[in-house]
């Protein structure tokens, strides 16, 4: 859905470009942080967690993932966001040699820890990664290493995906698979025959609720990402939809 600029003037269409980017959250400047690792190579521990996705094998995040420091984190908003990340600038020589660089959508929160000190502790910015991604960049015995970032684009496949839980009094919706921002910032709901649009409100992480009896109705949804970027998904789960079932829109962002 982004804006189409006319040709005739360049000047005019860089900059509406530029701003565009920068407003999605895209930026190509890099960033210094630190990353570690936590689970296992076959991505044990690194399920569910704080941004509420479940199986991020099924439900198409795989391994490329990671946690957020508080930092990055911004409450839980920052679930689905993805970054570039790139080991540089080690003295201890841990970065691999011309590993280039790794690509992760954020699915957890690496909390702080006050008491004993933490590398998630703010203000710093640091990404717990999944052993596998670390493993791609820096030297496993490392433990931590030296890294730079950049927010850039969520590349996803398929279309928005809505996974609706709760009961009839209390529906419980996770948005994944979101693509470009990745990050959703609001959720409303349409039942076929309720009318208006019902705002929802963030649970935590991407798990959005409304406390509307919309049982026996088809569900659409409408979705805005952290870009300000809106899509509308019209009667994506049927009359008969079921609870702990997961609808896809025909769209993404």
């Amino acid at each position: 859905m982004a804006k189409l600029y006319s040709s005739f003037n360049s000047l005019i269409c860089f900059m509406a470009l530029f701003m565009l980017a920068k407003s999605d959250g895209i930026d190509g400047n890099w960033y210094d942080a630190s990353a570690t690792f936590y689970g296992d190579m076959g991505g044990g521990e690194t399920m569910n967690g704080a941004c509420g996705y479940g199986n991020l094998f099924e439900q198409g995040y795989g391994l490329a993932t990671t946690a957020l420091s508080i930092a990055l984190f911004n409450n839980g908003l920052a679930c689905g966001s993805c970054y570039e990340i790139k080991c540089v600038n080690d003295p201890h020589q841990w970065c691999i040699k011309n590993a280039g660089s790794i690509t992760v959508t954020a699915t957890n929160f690496c909390p702080p820890n006050y008491k004993d000190g933490s590398w998630c502790n703010p203000p710093r910015k640091h990404f717990d990664l999944s052993m596998k991604m670390f493993t791609t960049i820096g030297i496993y015995k490392a433990g931590i290493i030296p890294v730079q970032y950049r927010r850039v684009p969520c590349i996803k496949k398929g279309g928005v995906k809505f996974e609706i839980k709760g009961n009839p009094y209390w529906i419980l919706v996770l948005v994944f698979n979101v693509g470009n921002a990745g990050d959703v910032s609001s959720v409303s709901i349409k039942g076929s025959n309720s009318g208006n649009w019902i705002p929802m409100s963030r649970n935590w992480g991407q798990n959005w609720q409304t406390g509307t009896n919309l049982v026996g109705q088809a569900l659409s949804f409408q979705v805005t990402t952290s870009d300000k970027k809106i899509l509308e998904f019209d009667n994506v789960a049927p009359t008969n939809w079921q609870f702990n079932q997961t609808y896809e829109g025909n769209q993404n962002f």
